[in-house]
């Protein structure tokens, strides 16, 4: 029989996680005749491939090795009607997950996909995981700029963007419009309908946010999306920032290396946001007023992760511009000496 849902993993010796991530997927309600676990491996030289086949996943080369390019391969092999897009280090929270998520899209024609509305914030988790549900994003550039996409302790919204919601009682139905910034939506844990996602992800890399905004973008047509009341854990960085320096670093310098490669053109969105960032950042009292504001709804020291969060993002983005546009000057210089 085929399968209704497949399930989509990128792994790159992901031993450390994988395991928790499948076993959560294995208790879930939904028999496993209904879904299929595919795993696009990046050459993984630890135990990855063998905790995959433990649980009987579908196991794919990702030569290319990135969690943009396996991705890609996971959801061209994809049989399912529904395509999930799960991080190794996700953890689903309850065994009615699937279904939970499933359920917006058999009932409502016009929905594209679905995302849960937070992340699951556990207490005796690491503090840069805590630090992460608390503000509902993992990367406070996104929180600050308002285009977060999970729900914060802070002013206890799911996006500080201005988007048309209608609340459906288990669900929020959202309406994303042409020519407007969008959240961050398409990571740990989103839920595409395969024929959606096949038909606006026909690239070796699949880039999860640009996915909605290309499909905007060239039909000039809303999309209408679901953000499921319900958790996501992600297992973020734990309480190490070195690993939270590495992450940020990757993402800053992944969005200038594969820019070429990116289905929708970011560079001109969101710039007040950027600017704004940089404002609340060096100011430091604002970073400070969150953290203290946070901590009076949901105590937890974690929050003070925040100020240093925001420096350290700033300082690795900064950086990063700078040295792609150096870079750009002296390839033009180059051009220009030949001629």
């Amino acid at each position: 029989m085929k399968p209704l849902i497949s399930i989509v993993i990128p792994t790159l010796n992901a031993q450390s996680s994988l395991e928790t991530c499948l076993k959560s997927i294995e208790k879930q309600s939904l028999s496993m005749k209904f879904y299929e676990i595919i795993i696009a491996d990046g050459g993984s030289t630890d135990q990855t491939i063998e905790i995959a086949q433990k649980y009987k996943c579908k196991i794919l080369k990702n030569p290319l090795k990135t969690g943009e390019a396996g991705k890609a391969i996971g959801v061209k092999k994809a049989v399912g009607k529904y395509i999930v897009l799960i991080d190794s280090d996700n953890i689903l929270p309850d065994p009615k997950w699937l279904e939970t998520m499933i359920s917006p899209l058999t009932t409502d024609n016009s929905l594209i996909g679905s995302e849960p509305w937070k992340f699951t914030y556990r207490k005796e988790a690491g503090f840069i995981e805590r630090y992460s549900a608390l503000i509902g994003a993992n990367d406070p550039y996104a929180y600050v700029s308002g285009i977060y996409d999970r729900q914060n302790f802070i002013n206890f919204k799911w996006t500080n963007l201005t988007i048309n919601q209608s609340d459906k009682n288990r669900y929020i139905k959202i309406e994303l419009k042409p020519n407007s910034p969008i959240p961050t939506l398409g990571a740990n844990g989103t839920v595409f309908l395969s024929s959606f996602i096949k038909k606006f992800s026909q690239s070796d890399y699949l880039f999860d946010i640009d996915i909605i905004s290309r499909a905007i973008h060239k039909t000039n047509a809303p999309v209408y999306f679901a953000k499921v009341k319900i958790g996501i854990i992600h297992t973020f960085c734990e309480s190490s920032i070195k690993k939270f320096i590495r992450k940020q670093n990757r993402r800053i310098t992944d969005y200038y290396y594969y820019q070429n490669l990116r289905q929708y053109n970011w560079d001109q969105t969101n710039k007040l946001g950027t600017i704004k960032f940089a404002a609340y950042t060096l100011l430091f009292f604002p970073s400070l007023f969150d953290s203290l504001k946070g901590y009076i709804h949901k105590p937890d020291i974690a929050w003070f992760f925040h100020p240093l969060a925001c420096f350290i993002t700033l300082y690795l983005y900064t950086t990063n511009t700078v040295k792609n546009k150096l870079g750009l000057l002296k390839q033009l210089d180059r051009l220009q000496w030949q001629q």
